[in-house]
């Protein structure tokens, strides 16, 4: 038994013994850190044990949510991609949240946390720039001083969301160390924490790190499951057949996944950054071609060498390109609960188009890989009701497009 309390990893997860007090879902999890972080992680684990479920806290978290963000957010039903592809195929629209994605409802959650904590500063890491857009709001909102690290490499390719955090009043940090993406954002963030554990907040912006950072981001995101297993039972009568989202660090797939975790008759897939191909450094998709190892505080699936070295990897989506995944998420795949697939550059590429121009909705690159995957499902089950997790809107991403789509013609013209 590798799982924990019961031999039924979904039951223990539905009751609330995982992440156990260890910070462990089964095998996956746990806090890897600097001994200097460990009164800072024991402080938060505290405060969000004091706080997080307490009326007070909920009731200033949903006014923020409700008046600030702007949720619910819509659910919509995709009437010529249904056409297309043969099932009937929703779209839980987190582009339309405050700031263009599903990041907002973290960042505003940790933010009024880090407020009642004491914390005189906040550091965030970006990648996309989506989380770095909305920790920068969500601490110009409450009036907390904000410090973005964020890879060279994705401040070239993001620089419409660079901008955005400046304007916000954060301090943006280029990071050249290591791979200049995501994961050396995160090593500078950390760095930066380090130094300063009792003043500074570390607003960590997917559901990886050590605990209880996996917890508290999945808590703060399952809003999203929420709203839309409702939305869906009252539109379509009755519940999806699968529910399908991108997957980078992976909090807006668990925010959706975690609400339908129970209803075992859900098929729950969560779609990677395929990349170039299977080769390692060619894509980013740790649950399809890697392997467990330690990573940023937590045990769980990486892409590592045979010597177990974290490899450098590849995605045209800047928010999936990420060696790593949360450990709830490994945990899922390991009990068979959800099928993790990759969708490569091109096809996602092409689910960007095609949402466009059927559906008037300009998604995410990450969100467009959740798109690719559903084409695939849709058209393998024909009839079935489709729930997609829309992350983000595209606008950030049109320097890649314009390279991408725009310079090229469409798949088949003349």
């Amino acid at each position: 038994m590798i799982y924990g309390a019961s031999e039924d990893p979904i039951a223990d997860l539905v009751a609330g013994r995982f992440p156990d007090a260890s910070g462990r879902f089964g095998p996956f999890g746990g806090r890897y850190v600097p001994e200097t972080l460990i009164p800072a992680l024991e402080r938060l684990q505290q405060g969000v044990r004091e706080h997080l479920h307490t009326a007070a806290f909920q009731q200033e978290l949903g006014q923020e949510l409700s008046s600030w963000v702007g949720r619910p957010t819509a659910l919509t039903f995709a009437g010529r991609l249904s056409e297309r592809w043969g099932a009937g195929i929703w779209l839980k629209r987190e582009d339309l949240a405050h700031t263009g994605a599903h990041k907002i409802n973290n960042a505003i959650g940790q933010a009024l946390l880090a407020r009642r904590l004491g914390a005189k500063r906040v550091v965030a890491e970006t990648g996309a720039g989506q989380h770095g857009v909305a920790s920068a709001a969500a601490c110009a909102r409450l009036g907390l001083p904000c410090t973005v690290y964020m890879g060279a490499v994705d401040m070239e390719r993001q620089a419409p969301n660079v901008g955005r955090m400046r304007l916000l009043g954060a301090t943006v940090v280029s990071v050249t160390s290591g791979d200049a993406t995501l994961r050396a954002a995160i090593d500078e963030a950390m760095r930066d924490w380090v130094g300063d554990p009792e003043r500074t907040y570390y607003l960590l912006g997917s559901a990886v790190g050590a605990h209880p950072y996996p917890y508290l981001v999945r808590e703060l995101q399952s809003v999203i499951g929420r709203e839309a297993r409702a939305q869906i039972r009252l539109q379509a009568g009755g519940p999806p057949d699968l529910v399908i989202a991108c997957v980078g660090g992976g909090s807006n797939a668990i925010g959706l996944f975690h609400p339908f975790v129970a209803d075992r008759a859900v098929a729950l897939v969560g779609i990677e950054a395929g990349g170039r191909g299977a080769g390692l450094g060619d894509n980013a998709a740790p649950l399809s071609f890697g392997r467990p190892g330690v990573l940023h505080g937590s045990y769980s699936m990486l892409m590592q060498d045979a010597d177990g070295q974290i490899q450098e990897t590849h995605s045209v989506s800047a928010g999936l390109d990420y060696p790593g995944v949360g450990p709830e998420h490994a945990l899922l795949q390991a009990c068979g609960r959800v099928q993790y697939q990759a969708a490569g550059d091109a096809e996602s590429l092409a689910a960007v188009r095609e949402c466009c121009e059927c559906e008037g909705i300009l998604p995410a690159i990450e969100s467009a890989h959740a798109l690719a995957g559903a084409r695939r499902w849709a058209q393998a089950h024909p009839g079935k009701r489709v729930l997609i997790g829309l992350s983000g809107r595209g606008d950030k991403d049109m320097q890649t497009l314009t390279r991408e789509l725009l310079a090229k013609p469409p798949a088949g013209a003349a």
